[in-house]
């Protein structure tokens, strides 16, 4: 967890009464938050939340022996947490103090001295805009800070990420350390659970960035009008000063109307609907395609233009840099700072994303870590746009999961590619062969005719799919993109499909692509 070094104390009695509660015991100091009780320090406030099964309360002697200063938890909790022996807060609702004790510890309110926020929500393309925007705020010669569903960046340290949103604990434990390191901006992927979860209470978004709405998430929210409803709330005045909202999905108009807060509008040519596109007020325009990235022009008002190349291929890529972009100028960015900064080429590290791993004969291999329909039709889309041959679609899809979109990942596959390789991702605790068996049918389905292949593990079916192109064409393996890891029954399996595509091209006699990025973390 990434926390300041240098924390100021508060005591007990004064978090108490600025989050609501009933302190007993010392009037200990506290000088950090933590929901864990392995993953605290010396001083924290271990807060006891009532999970599904157990109490996080009886994890309260276990955080006593590991240095914790005292517990937040409720009535229930409390009586849990006694014979731990530390002084105790207690709350109706620790869950929602969460983030308001964290504030207060790391003195993280809105109107503290701390970064610029940045937030990007949608379906598709937050975390790709997120990390973009690292990219290019530090282009610009700005301290910049991340945290994706990749990684944590604090000042360039950077940290495997856990969840795709942090608890609010964590998260304002990063914003302070950032203050530390004298961090200007800090561009943060936002989920619609880190909502709804309450992971970013306490937080109020300078800018907020909307990508687009597409069908995920059904087994969290049951519909598209549900998990519109998640995402809204960070369109309000209570969580955002300002946003900046994408029109290239039908839901992104709404977001615009219904926000209550000043709303920049941006659409992509050939993405968005016609009508959105005419009345956005920014709007990106695809130059070229090419395997190294895709250029595009940038336009906005009072005539300002943007040309520059974003070093990942596909028009979706291009929409999610002209979001960051214009995120950036309605944060208090100048333009003209912005427009020579970035004229001609962004300089970012987009970890998993259509990530080119073969070399420079032989079939293209890219690894993605698409795992919608939506994400699967715009990539598929690019990378036939600048594959002179035939195109591969090698993916699985995610045990324990949402299983209604199953059937359109199939579909969107088949539809876009000349051969389908169905495999296996993230089974969990579902039967891979299950999971298969719903892939290859839906496929069949939706075209008898079609060249498709079941191969199960995934280490065979690269192979599998190498075997089936050549010279001049494309394989996209979606899903795994930047992971390391495949969850199997509960365990983590060290896996990477970069090498396992690398190798698998060695195999063949191709040669394996030369890596033209810097990945912190290795293959």
């Amino acid at each position: 967890m990434l926390r300041p070094s240098r924390p100021a104390p508060i005591r007990l009695s004064e978090l108490a009464a600025r989050i609501g509660g009933t302190a007993s015991g010392a009037d200990a100091e506290v000088t950090g938050v933590s929901v864990s009780s392995s993953d605290l320090a010396a001083g924290d406030l271990f807060v006891g939340i009532r999970g599904l099964n157990r109490h996080g309360a009886e994890f309260a002697a276990a955080a006593a022996e590991n240095g914790a200063a005292a517990v937040l938890t409720d009535a229930a909790g409390a009586e849990i947490a006694r014979g731990a022996g530390l002084p105790i807060i207690v709350v109706d609702d620790p869950r929602g103090a969460l983030g308001d004790a964290a504030m207060a510890v790391y003195r993280t309110a809105p109107d503290d001295d701390i970064p610029l926020l940045l937030g990007t929500t949608g379906t598709n393309g937050k975390t790709s805009t997120t990390h973009l925007l690292e990219g290019m705020l530090t282009q610009l010669g700005v301290v910049a800070g991340a945290s994706t569903s990749a990684e944590r960046v604090v000042a360039g340290e950077r940290v495997v990420a856990g969840l795709t949103s942090p608890e609010a604990s964590e998260f304002h434990a990063m914003i302070a350390r950032m203050r530390e390191r004298e961090v200007e901006a800090f561009a943060v992927e936002v989920s619609a659970q880190a909502v709804t979860r309450r992971r970013v209470e306490g937080v109020k978004w300078d800018v907020m960035g909307f990508t687009n709405l597409t069908h995920e998430h059904f087994d969290d929210y049951g519909d598209m009008e549900t998990y519109y409803r998640a995402k809204a709330p960070l369109f309000s005045s209570a969580r955002s000063r300002r946003a900046v909202v994408s029109l290239d999905s039908v839901l992104g108009g709404r977001i615009a109307d219904e926000a209550d807060i000043p709303v920049t509008t941006i659409a992509t040519r050939g993405i968005a609907a016609d009508d959105a596109f005419e009345r956005a007020d920014w709007t990106v325009e695809v130059t070229f395609e090419a395997q190294s990235g895709t250029g595009f022009q940038l336009t906005g008002p009072d005539g300002r233009t943007l040309a520059t190349t974003v070093p990942v291929i596909g028009a979706h890529m291009a929409a999610n840099a002209g979001l960051g972009i214009v995120m950036m100028h309605e944060a208090g960015f100048d333009w003209e700072r912005i427009s020579e900064a970035l004229a001609g080429e962004i300089r970012a590290w987009v970890p998993g994303r259509t990530q080119l791993v073969s070399g420079p004969e032989g079939p293209a291999v890219y690894v993605d870590f698409g795992h919608t329909p939506d994400a699967f039709e715009k990539t598929l889309a690019a990378v036939r746009r600048v594959t002179p041959g035939r195109v591969l679609m090698l993916f699985g899809a995610d045990g324990d999961r949402d299983t209604t979109k199953r059937f359109d990942m199939s579909r969107t596959a088949v539809e876009g590619s000349d051969v389908t390789v169905i495999t296996d991702h993230h089974p969990r605790f579902e039967n891979a062969q299950s999971i298969r068996k719903v892939l290859m049918e839906a496929a069949h389905e939706v075209d008898p005719d079609h060249e498709v292949h079941e191969v199960s593990p995934p280490e065979a079916a690269i192979v599998k799919a190498v075997s089936l192109v050549g010279a001049g064409d494309a394989i996209l393996w979606a899903g795994p993109g930047h992971q390391n890891y495949r969850d199997i029954e509960g365990t983590q399996w060290a896996y990477s499909a970069r090498e396992l595509s690398r190798r698998a091209l060695v195999e063949a006699g191709w040669p394996a692509g030369e890596r033209t990025w810097t990945n912190p973390y290795g293959d």
